[in-house]
């Protein structure tokens, strides 16, 4: 049978429609298969934040985004395990949010894919896989019957109970934690007051603090920001709910009674949602020619990171792919998804399993760790690291390179050529890789020269340059980097292996 697509992606949530447009970009044909009929309505993430945002400025499509956001960015305070991560003092905050609905994020990416030329089909259930050396096949169940289609990879999308990973036989272990956790933004009832600190006052019950609540029941959360409420309960509950039923209004002040002992008002609904929080990663995030990204290769026990890591993997993976379906991926370049993001996948863990353990104790000596955390927090270089940690903006990717950059995100810098300027942001905008050379350096030139039409060549001047060049992936991270005055030999030499590490054998000889 022959090949009908470059990449099948089963999935069309937002990590999936991001592979899509990421490929699309690289210029691979990719179909997406998704088994809903329609995007469905149910209210999940409320945000991105941490290196992500930068990732989609690179792409060019971050503005698109601060159009559709109603929250715009908030002050950079976020929770953490039931403390809070303040970082509004620091003069250069390591990470910030953009407040977004995931349907909001879901449809523009659907949109920029759709105009790239990414096939998507709604209504299309994958129901089985096969796979043999050089192609995937897919069982697929649409409105119109049953039918296959073949590609040279999968990658599955489908969300933490992923079919795809099962057919795939990739084991999934971890946690799953017993408590319920219920979300909601609402309007501001005229009955509740503000006060200057972000207390609430509520008439007949005092005063609820701003923040953490921690009760015998559970634990409430809230914040007001932009005439919104933002809030939070979290308590055991047996009860075994089905993730696409609809979080009511009357369940969630129900919770809230039960953690708080009293009735909150609350105005109207602008998300409803509820989770139970799991801790696991996929053992492996690939399995022949079929991949993992997103919430089928990881679920974190904390909330703000699981959207925000399912974008990044794709943006690693596509590039990867369409030099694999364009045949100079070097043999070993496909396996370096999983090392990386594996990696990355666990330092997002390390971060929401410590929240666990933050917010589930409820003895004294709980209350004492999260005192002291609270305080080790107001010094900027702990909430700078911790920041960092939550973001992925600390992220370098395991490296043979020793150059302190290398497996870095690569900084924004603005670039001088006579007469233009452009940032390294919009350079990345196509998903291509380039050399910037900051020190006029001939001899990497010429070794670029080499890779055609794999690597683009800029030769500009930055203020206060980070190293004389510099290799970007079609990622934005740098996977080499040449010391400052370091000898021409071994300049080239470096940058020889770098290029063939990544972008393949050389084109010329």
């Amino acid at each position: 049978m022959g090949v009908e697509t470059d990449v099948i992606i089963v999935g069309a949530g937002p990590t999936g429609l991001m592979l899509a447009g990421e490929l699309r970009l690289a210029g691979v044909r990719a179909l997406v298969l998704e088994r809903h009929p329609q995007p469905r309505p149910t209210p999940k993430a409320s945000g991105l934040g941490g290196r992500i945002l930068d990732v989609l400025h690179y792409r060019g499509l971050l503005g698109r985004l601060e159009a559709a956001a109603e929250g715009g960015y908030p002050p950079p305070r976020f929770p953490f395990g039931g403390v809070h991560l303040d970082l509004t003092g620091l003069a250069d905050p390591p990470m910030r949010a953009l407040s977004i609905a995931q349907h909001a994020v879901e449809r523009m990416l659907g949109e920029h894919a759709d105009a790239l030329g990414a096939e998507i089909r709604r209504g299309h259930e994958v129901t089985g896989l096969s796979q043999d050396d050089s192609t995937v096949t897919a069982d697929v169940r649409g409105p119109d019957g049953d039918y296959r289609v073949t590609a040279r990879y999968l990658v599955g999308c489908d969300g933490g109970r992923s079919p795809i990973r099962a057919m795939a036989g990739i084991d999934f272990p971890g946690t799953t934690f017993s408590e319920v956790n219920r979300l909601a933004q609402v309007t501001i009832p005229e009955s509740v007051t503000i006060l200057p600190n972000g207390d609430l006052e509520i008439p007949g019950n005092g005063t609820v603090r701003s923040g953490f609540t921690r009760t015998e029941h559970g634990m409430f959360a809230v914040a007001a920001h932009g005439g919104i409420l933002y809030l939070q309960s979290t308590e055991d509950d047996p009860a075994d709910y089905d993730s696409d039923d609809p979080l009511t209004m009357a369940e969630l002040g129900a919770s809230i009674r039960r953690v708080l002992g009293f009735d909150l008002p609350l105005g109207e609904p602008s998300r409803l949602s509820r989770y139970v929080f799991q801790d696991r990663q996929a053992e492996n995030y690939r399995a022949g020619r079929v991949f993992l990204a997103g919430d089928a290769a990881h679920l974190f026990p904390a909330t703000g990171t699981a959207l925000n890591c399912g974008l990044s993997d794709t943006v690693n993976l596509a590039w990867k792919l369409a030099a694999a379906v364009q045949g100079w991926a070097p043999a070993s370049l496909l396996d370096t998804y999983h090392t990386e993001r594996h990696y990355a996948g666990a330092r997002a863990r390390l971060q929401t399993r410590a929240q666990v353990a933050l917010r589930r104790g409820g003895d004294p000596a709980a209350e004492a760790l999260r005192d002291v955390l609270t305080e080790l927090l107001t010094d900027d270089p702990a909430a700078h690291r911790l920041g960092a940690l939550v973001g992925a903006t600390d992220l370098r990717y395991p490296t043979p390179e020793t150059h302190p950059l290398t497996g870095t995100f690569a900084p924004n810098l603005t670039l001088h050529t006579d007469p233009d300027i452009v940032t390294v942001a919009e350079l990345m905008h196509t998903s291509r890789p380039v050399l910037l050379d900051f020190a006029d350096r001939p001899e990497l030139r010429e070794v670029a020269e080499r890779w055609p039409l794999r690597v683009d060549v800029f030769t500009a001047k930055t203020d206060n340059p980070p190293a004389d060049a510099l290799l970007i992936r079609p990622d934005a991270y740098i996977a080499w980097a040449a010391d400052f005055a370091e000898p021409a030999e071994t300049a080239a030499s470096g940058f020889h292996r770098a290029l063939s590490t990544w972008f393949g054998a050389p084109m010329t000889h």
